[in-house]
């Protein structure tokens, strides 16, 4: 494969020389062995991606390869470790240093990517650390490569097949079969044990077995000028089979919101409102989809003005906050699967439930939900912000793009139906905010 050989001045030398080594970025020697950079793809490819300069002295010293094929053994090890499309490499030259610099961008892999000595190592800030032990599951975990869903746990099957919870989902599926053998069918039983999935989905109790499966609930009160958040109260803790898990969440956490007072002008005290659906399916994606090897809970966390739902584990596979409402990757598909089948299950819409989400709070024209990974958690942040106004979100548009018509202004304001769009601007043209230009379908409005 052919790479871009690219002459570089010295505000790129320059620009290089400037950047600290860190989580996303180190610079090596020309000199450095096959084994020592594969170390560095693996610590890149399984934290969150990364940049190596190879050519580069520890001094900032730029020294490259004498000829591009002198870096093929480097380029061949990139290869063999990395996906398709997880990696990219471009050459340096210039007159100011002599030889060619490998560039190489590493994307966060899919699945774990081990050095040449079959070890694993992960980007810890400017460190490539190897991981094993737990560690090493948890970061196989994390990309999908295995689940702690079908581990096995020696807990007793006779319990799990007379419970509650499973005689009453049997007697309301209509499944015909005994329930072990139902269990074997459907993969949640390894050698008579019942596995993970199988304890929290028809379990009365699984908490007994799996203590961190349940979800912690907080409330957290502002006041001060330096508005700080508090924790009032004790924390309360939700246990039980998932399915009555998520409801009986949903209602603690929603009884908690229905009593934060919130100042309205012109209303007095009301009412906190979000969309029903949207902490509804992100606490449901956060159960379903949590690494349950991690030890630690779901947590709620509720504020004066915003909901955080944290989740144990780290985004899956390729998972990234970016593409997690375009993307699909199912960290415990027996678990989702079987839950399914409940009646009424949380998870009716399988693969939309953060669309959903989303979709809600643009209905109430609330501020949009927003996902950060911080460490081995994943955080989902509800807001309790307002849009703009139609109005205030068109003039600004302008403000920032010069002018804007009916069919831009739709799209900002979210506003479907054209003849409200069109009431917004004769508003605004009256108030002297915008001035209409041009006619019929060439229209459109600009600050006056």
């Amino acid at each position: 494969m052919m790479f871009d050989n690219k002459k570089v001045d010295s505000g790129t030398i320059g620009y290089f020389d400037t950047q600290q080594e860190n989580h996303f970025f180190d610079r090596k020697s020309a000199r450095i062995a096959v084994a020592k950079l594969s170390q560095s793809i693996s610590a890149f490819a399984n934290a969150d991606g990364g940049e190596l300069l190879i050519g580069v002295e520890d001094d900032k010293t730029w020294r490259g390869f004498a000829s591009v094929e002198d870096a093929n053994p480097l380029l061949d090890t990139a290869f063999d470790r990395l996906k398709s499309g997880y990696f990219d490499a471009e050459f340096l030259n210039s007159d100011h240093f002599p030889g060619f610099v490998l560039h190489l961008s590493i994307e966060r892999s899919p699945s774990v990517v081990y050095s040449t000595s079959d070890e694993a190592y992960i980007r810890n800030n400017a460190q490539n650390k190897k991981v094993t032990g737990e560690r090493l599951d948890s970061l196989r975990r994390s990309k999908g490569d295995i689940t702690y869903e079908s581990h096995a746990i020696p807990a007793s099957l006779e319990d799990l097949t007379n419970s509650e919870t499973m005689i009453h989902f049997m007697l309301e599926s209509d499944r015909i079969s005994e329930p072990s053998e139902f269990l074997r069918k459907q993969g949640l039983l390894i050698d008579g044990n019942p596995t993970v999935a199988a304890l929290l989905l028809y379990s009365d109790h699984p908490q007994g077995q799996l203590p961190h499966a349940g979800i912690k609930i907080y409330r957290y009160e502002t006041s001060g000028e330096a508005r700080r958040d508090f924790l009032s109260g004790v924390p309360l803790t939700i246990e039980g089979p998932i399915y009555t898990l998520i409801r009986r969440a949903e209602e603690t956490a929603q009884k908690i919101i229905d009593s934060i007072p919130r100042l309205d002008q012109g209303s007095g005290l009301t009412k906190i409102e979000y969309p029903v659906e949207t902490l509804h399916e992100i606490l449901t994606n956060a159960v379903l989809h949590r690494d349950y090897g991690t030890r630690d809970y779901v947590h709620i966390k509720i504020f004066d003005n915003r909901i955080e739902v944290e989740s144990p584990g780290r985004l899956p596979a390729n998972i990234t906050p970016q593409n997690i409402l375009d993307e699909r990757f199912a960290r415990n598909p027996l678990i989702q699967r079987g839950i399914n089948r409940f009646p009424d299950p949380p998870n009716m819409d399988i693969g939309e439930g953060l669309n959903t989400a989303f979709q809600a709070m643009e209905r109430l024209r609330l501020n949009l939900p927003y996902i950060n990974e911080s460490g081995d958690h994943v955080r989902v942040t509800i807001p309790h912000e307002p849009l703009a106004s139609p109005q205030e979100a068109i003039v600004n548009y302008v403000r920032e793009s010069g002018r804007i018509n009916n069919s831009t202004a739709r799209t900002v304001t979210k506003i479907e139906q054209e003849r409200t769009i069109r009431r917004y601007f004769a508003e605004l043209v009256d108030a002297g905010e915008l001035a209409q230009r041009g006619s019929g379908r060439g229209t459109y409005y600009e600050i006056p």
